[in-house]
């Protein structure tokens, strides 16, 4: 196996745990974070780390060091849109596209959401060569992002959508227990587990799968009522209750074509 050189832009929950994987099977990884008491945390942990921000018309922190001698990037920070509704995510990627332009990346990997595609009432089947066609502002400004990295020719591009991330310590029925009046009951869920996520990320680096778009979920949908009801009874927390005066919007992610390119089997079940 040849041992990348890997920048992580974006070592939270995901980018750590990621990160922490790559250097384990014998690759050299940089770490970035935008917290400066995470540095100490990604040291601790062998990550070369750096103290970098994305902002719409510059970028705080030595992004050149932080790209300099990898050949890959991954990009795996989040739009912030919940937080601050007015962002331009969009301009910030381009401010990161013309420091990539300068580097030594061949390949980037841009950790998306397939909250690109839009929920119905028809519950569509959504593989990875359905266009995406929501129209929230995050997913707008990620499929602007999709496109502006994959029809750049001065690197490679894939495109990994993770339907809503779980972990052990952190769970959405856990966030979800106890509330009322939940809405969109009989919808699918689109669930994948941290742990799977890091080894597809690890999968598609190894085997050098890139420009391609893949989506990536549990092959599992079940009601999101009946997954939570049953999560909060076999965890003796208070049952949610949901909402049936309104059609449920939803979709199924299909994540076959993952599984079969990387010949891939998720380890940890919902």
């Amino acid at each position: 196996m040849k041992n990348n050189k890997i920048s992580i832009l974006g070592c939270g929950w995901l980018g750590l745990s990621l990160a922490k994987h790559l250097l384990k099977i014998g690759h050299h990884v940089k770490g970035s974070t935008t917290t400066q008491s995470k540095l100490k945390v990604l040291e601790y942990e062998g990550i070369y780390s750096f103290l970098i921000q994305l902002e719409e018309n510059k970028i705080e922190g030595n992004i050149s060091d932080f790209l300099d001698k990898s050949d890959t990037l991954i990009i795996n920070i989040p739009p912030g849109l919940r937080k601050n509704p007015n962002k331009n995510h969009v301009a910030e990627i381009e401010q990161l596209i013309l420091q990539i332009e300068k580097s030594s990346i061949e390949n980037v990997l841009f950790v998306s959401s397939t909250s690109v595609f839009k929920n119905e009432v028809s519950f569509p089947l959504i593989a990875s060569e359905v266009k995406p066609n929501a129209t929230s502002n995050s997913a707008k400004q990620l499929i602007e992002i999709e496109n502006l990295l994959q029809n750049n020719s001065n690197f490679k591009t894939t495109i990994l959508r993770f339907s809503g991330l779980f972990g052990d310590e952190r769970h959405p029925g856990k966030f979800l227990s106890g509330q009322d009046n939940v809405s969109n009951p009989d919808a699918p869920i689109n669930l994948i587990h941290r742990q799977d996520c890091v080894q597809i990320i690890s999968k598609i680096i190894q085997n050098h799968h890139w420009n391609i778009t893949l989506n990536a979920t549990f092959p599992k949908h079940p009601s999101k009522e009946t997954f939570y009801v049953d999560y909060c009874k076999t965890h003796d927390l208070p049952l949610p209750t949901f909402n049936h005066s309104i059609p449920s919007k939803g979709k199924i992610i299909d994540g076959s074509y993952l599984a079969q390119l990387l010949t891939y089997e998720y380890e940890l079940s919902l």
